[in-house]
């Protein structure tokens, strides 16, 4: 198996290929689909293309809550194969406005139905909030949410990059306070393939923070490259996997860009 790909292919596929070849990877970043799509009630009909408003190219966000739990606990399952001892999966998800509880019934079914357990809840604060919400009774969103989830047996051992600061008499050691609330960019400009990215700003905060030196990141959802383009530029080694040819196309062009970039400056 290639690393630093971004592979054209459906996730499982290539989490299969990593348990067949015995590769593991030392953290998952990713943010999937929300399946917040206003159209969800045509699921599996004519009307769900008719009437979907597009955040992806190829990908239709219409899956009923059951279909879309399922589909999760399945990528938990196979991420339980894939992700080295003591690593840990940071999870970029959010509610829908139209749907309040499929994200938190999805979180409640991973915890009950699969090996992972959730240690921290980070907060998002986004730049901007556009469009703001024109609800009578419902605020505005300027927050996400990422979980970051380790196996049950590694919850006192999964790895992070706090610094220790003192170290006690009894030789218990002192860390450094890092808050679970991260301000960073929306995005890293618009892209008509994808209308539901995030930043390399929110990418490489969260990987100062929880993945060490040297390791290899994982993303089943790599969309345009963000997680990628945020491994590039700390050094790490990447795999993605993504199902929109274009998408991929367009993520290695501006992955090429950085590398151009990083080679300029040095």
């Amino acid at each position: 198996m290639e690393l630093n790909k971004i592979y054209c292919e459906d996730c499982f596929v290539t989490m299969q290929r990593m348990i067949d070849e015995g590769i593991k990877v030392d953290n998952v970043i990713t943010s999937p689909f929300y399946n917040t799509c206003r159209s969800s009630k045509y699921h599996n009909t004519e009307k769900s293309r008719d009437n979907y408003e597009g955040r992806y190219d190829i990908h239709l966000d219409s899956m009923t809550d059951e279909e879309y739990i399922d589909f999760t606990i399945k990528l938990f399952e196979y991420f339980d194969k894939v992700v080295a001892k003591d690593g840990c999966v940071l999870y970029n998800i959010n509610y829908g406005g139209e749907n309040t509880t499929l994200m938190w019934l999805t979180i409640a079914d991973i915890l009950r139905r699969t090996n992972w357990t959730l240690a921290d809840d980070i907060i998002w604060k986004k730049k901007s909030a556009l469009p703001n919400n024109v609800s009578p009774n419902k605020l505005t969103r300027i927050v996400e949410h990422v979980f970051v989830f380790c196996r049950e047996e590694e919850f006192k051992t999964f790895k992070a990059n706090k610094k220790v600061t003192s170290v006690r008499k009894t030789g218990q050691k002192m860390y450094e306070n890092v808050y679970n609330f991260i301000e960073a960019k929306n995005n890293d400009g618009s892209c008509k393939l994808n209308k539901a990215t995030y930043s390399t700003d929110l990418i490489t905060q969260l990987m100062d923070i929880y993945v060490q030196p040297n390791s290899l990141v994982y993303d089943p959802f790599m969309g345009t490259g963000t997680t990628a383009n945020a491994c590039i530029l700390k050094g790490m080694d990447y795999v993605g996997s993504e199902i929109s040819q274009a998408q991929v196309d367009y993520a290695n062009d501006r992955l090429i860009m950085t590398l151009e970039s990083i080679e300029e400056k040095e």
